[in-house]
């Protein structure tokens, strides 16, 4: 079979991922980049770098990754669409929901793929994680607390925190639990100067019943990432940085010692860390973007659809703090 003919929109802290996963992936032959603003990480490696998405149209790429600010996910998304290319757009899939529809329903009349980079849909932890929920190990899910911290990205300057980081959290809850968001209660502040919100704190309540409770920042000095599930069996804890994921089981035994007992309230049982296989998620993620365009009916992407959803929710979480009220996605 021929090897797909692709290409790479916007050359920054994700692009250069893209073209360095897409350069070493079976059945595709990375044929051109484009970036307005060049090859600040020099990943480009003897290619042009041009300067437009219609100049990389132009060299006949059949499927693309947009990784440029998220202000212009919407029209270089609808030039390739005009031009029949498949799309993997980094999320979130648009600036506001409206955008993203835009942007869903164009792939889904020209026939084509599009799929969003949701990449901890990737994560080998949370993929582990979303099996054993799906199989009943943690009973009853109770609540589902995301924290993602760290310090500023200079990369960052349309989007705040919500848009750029919070994406991850509501849509890795969506994917693990198999449920829907039924509404979001949020607060924000802004402390570096920039006309966006630097942090946010959201509770939601799930369709499943679960409650969600999501922390995140660009005010850190240090980068957390984790993902803790709460049930009546126990406790998964997945780390989405190091890809382990780790079980805190209620046990059936009593425990004699009373002050202890009064103390701790659940009773402690077995701690176990999973040995999971560890491939790279964004590996993984462009694996089978490439294997749902040649048609491949096992293929697991991120749908347009479900990025729809996320940018649904983040509006959300937006509203609610801006009108200090709980918002009904």
């Amino acid at each position: 079979m021929t090897a797909l003919r692709a290409g790479v929109v916007g050359l920054g802290m994700m692009g250069r991922h893209h073209v360095r996963v897409l350069r070493g992936l079976d059945g595709v032959d990375l044929v051109g980049v484009a970036d307005p603003a060049g090859d600040r990480y020099r990943i480009a490696h003897g290619m042009s770098v041009l300067r437009s998405v219609e100049r990389l149209i132009r060299t006949g790429i059949d499927v693309c990754t947009v990784a440029v600010p998220t202000a212009f996910h919407e029209e270089v998304a609808l030039t390739l669409a005009d031009a029949g290319v498949h799309v993997l757009v980094e999320k979130p899939l648009a600036a506001d929901v409206a955008a993203a529809t835009r942007v869903a329903v164009a792939f889904e009349s020209a026939g084509l793929v599009g799929a969003v980079g949701h990449i901890e849909r990737f994560n080998p932890a949370l993929r582990n994680m979303r099996l054993r929920l799906a199989g009943g190990e943690l009973g009853d899910v109770y609540q589902v607390a995301t924290r993602r911290q760290g310090p500023f990205p200079d990369r960052i300057s349309d989007v705040g925190v919500v848009n750029d980081l919070a994406t991850h959290d509501i849509d890795l809850t969506a994917f693990v639990t198999e449920s829907t968001y039924s509404c979001v209660t949020a607060h924000t502040i802004r402390k570096s100067g920039r006309p966006y919100e630097d942090l946010v704190a959201v509770v939601g309540l799930l369709d499943n019943g679960a409650v969600t409770c999501h922390l995140v920042n660009w005010l850190s000095p240090m980068k957390e990432r984790v993902t803790i599930v709460t049930g009546s069996r126990g406790t998964f804890v997945a780390d989405t940085l190091t890809a382990d994921l780790t079980f805190y089981a209620n046990a059936a035994v009593s425990t004699e010692w009373n002050d202890i007992a009064q103390f701790r309230g659940v009773a402690e049982g077995d701690v176990v860390r999973y040995a999971i296989p560890k491939p790279e998620p964004l590996r993984v993620e462009l694996e089978n973007f490439r294997d749902a365009v040649i048609g491949k009916p096992d293929a697991d992407v991120v749908t347009m659809r479900h990025g729809v959803a996320t940018v649904v929710v983040a509006e959300a979480v937006l509203r609610s703090a801006r009108e200090g009220r709980v918002v009904v996605p």
